[in-house]
């Protein structure tokens, strides 16, 4: 499997490695195949499970279809569980978990689900993302300002240190961000509504009703452990667990072990 059509057309490139029962592996922003943390992640539970991996739409090798919106991640999801012969195990890594939980949300046929760090801000230990945080993006896009779109998701999306944004464009790896800057309204739209300081509003995602594992790192901000632990308690079949010596940028090695118990 290299490609399946989402159902709007779009082309969404994947990969499947290992045998046994399936599980796709969704990526947090600006993430895709050969740029993630999921790259290890799908080796290490190949000999288990048969892994999916993919570009989620606008990077990599997939295609993108104007104007998004976050039903289209949520079809392309649908086509992937499909070529995988569905239902699947579905786990997703911060901005990706908000998405594998919107999927799961949607009713699609997921029997398990697992979710590391969802950037949800949900009381006060960080400052809320602006009121106009996606306005703001899709404003800096429009005008082909993508470098600052990606300085402007650091500071405010992941509340990073303005030092050390400043210090990003002399990374390696800068190009490739900025390559992929449109896809961070994509992102947001998953997330902004729960960065807002305030608990998640009652009755929100109504339509998970399968088993769900919430998880953070133990070496994680309090705030996005925070997040962990109270979406774990918002749901209706949730445990939440924490991994120790992890950060948000989670190690295979701990993580897979978990994962293997989690998704039988």
């Amino acid at each position: 499997m290299n490609e399946v059509r989402s159902a709007d057309g779009t082309r969404i490139a994947c990969t499947s490695t290992g045998s046994g029962p399936a599980v796709i592996l969704v990526d947090g922003a600006m993430s895709y195949r050969g740029q993630s943390v999921n790259d290890g992640l799908a080796t290490a539970l190949a000999d288990t499970h048969t892994v999916l991996t993919y570009d989620r739409r606008g990077r990599g090798a997939s295609g993108d279809t104007p104007p998004h919106a976050p039903e289209r991640e949520i079809e392309d999801l649908a086509a992937l569980i499909k070529a995988a012969g569905g239902p699947v195990f579905l786990y997703g890594t911060s901005s990706g978990a908000a998405l594998a939980l919107a999927a799961a949300d949607a009713g699609l046929p997921i029997r398990r689900l697992a979710l590391y760090e969802p950037p949800f801000i949900v009381d006060d230990t960080r400052p809320p993302v602006p009121a106009d945080y996606l306005a703001r993006l899709d404003e800096l896009l429009a005008a082909g300002r993508r470098a600052e779109a990606v300085r402007y998701f650091m500071r405010e999306g992941v509340g990073l240190p303005a030092p050390v944004v400043a210090m990003m464009r002399f990374m390696p790896a800068w190009p490739k961000l900025k390559a992929v800057a449109h896809t961070l309204p994509y992102d947001a739209a998953f997330v902004a509504a729960y960065e807002q300081g305030r608990p998640y509003p009652e009755g929100s995602w109504p339509g998970v009703k399968v088993p769900a594992l919430v998880m953070d790192g133990g070496k994680s901000q309090a705030w996005i452990r925070n997040a962990a632990r109270a979406l774990a308690a918002a749901l209706p079949d949730a445990e939440h667990r924490t991994l120790g010596g992890q950060t948000h940028i989670v190690k295979p090695a701990a993580l897979a072990p978990v994962l293997k118990e989690f998704f039988q």
